[in-house]
């Protein structure tokens, strides 16, 4: 894309079907964010630039295919709980599930040790595929320490969110991850973030439920309202954590 093209989606709104940001240069607090990055909303309805006209066919084919992927793997996942394989494609709404489709590149930076890519986070929905180029820089935290993750080739890393932590009432750990960068080499990666239909109110599934020895550990709460507590930046799954007595 021109850089004229990406100034028309450079918008703050995280509701904009189309975002191009950048953080290179941008000082935030200790580190400057070191990042190019394009959003596209790609489902329930498709967002993708016209322009370069490959991209868009390119991006919705991704989308479908990784889309199919996690529809499998939430069925394992609810299998694995007990619930039964179509459980949490239908009442998570999954035929209007809210797809991201996000690129990010990660230009060499001078002075990796004051920058980030992206800083720690955990991921908005139920499970996020994450495919890189080979150059390593994804880092999971664990045990207080962060450490490097190094993908098989050609392999989808996948993480699982926020969303999934409530509705498996814990069971499942949404990861504490970052994005670090070098002063050698560009770093690419393509993340698509799956959640449940924006209007689905997420809640422990009543079936992991058992009165008093198993409480619900997570209030409900909107998906759409979870996002936009995301984008007012306030702690958002520590907002729905009960605490524990």
């Amino acid at each position: 894309m021109m850089l004229e093209e990406k100034q028309a989606f450079s918008g703050r709104n995280i509701w904009d079907p189309i975002r191009f940001g950048t953080g290179v240069d941008v000082k935030v607090e200790k580190f400057f964010f070191w990042r190019d990055f394009l959003k596209l909303f790609v489902h329930p309805e498709f967002h993708c630039p016209s322009k370069p006209e490959a991209l868009r066919e390119a991006v919705r084919e991704y989308s479908i295919k990784t889309r199919a992927i996690v529809l499998e793997l939430l069925k394992c996942l609810s299998e694995a709980m007990g619930l039964g394989p179509s459980y949490i494609e239908k009442t998570m709404n999954m035929d209007s599930s809210f797809q991201i489709f996000a690129s990010n590149l990660y230009p060499p930076c001078p002075q990796p040790e004051l920058a980030m890519g992206i800083p720690a986070h955990t991921d908005h929905g139920l499970l996020t595929m994450l495919i890189e180029n080979g150059i390593a820089g994804l880092e999971i935290q664990h045990n207080g320490g962060w450490y490097n993750v190094y993908p098989l080739p050609n392999s989808f890393v996948v993480n699982i969110a926020d969303q999934l932590e409530v509705l498996s009432n814990g069971r499942y750990k949404s990861i504490w991850h970052r994005a670090a960068v070098n002063n050698k080499i560009t770093r690419m990666s393509i993340a698509c973030p799956h959640g449940p239909s924006l209007d689905t109110v997420v809640a422990p599934a009543p079936e992991l439920l058992d009165g008093e020895s198993r409480p619900a550990l997570y209030n409900t709460m909107k998906y759409k309202d979870y996002m936009d507590m995301l984008g007012e930046g306030k702690p958002c799954l520590e907002r729905v954590r009960r605490p524990v007595a």
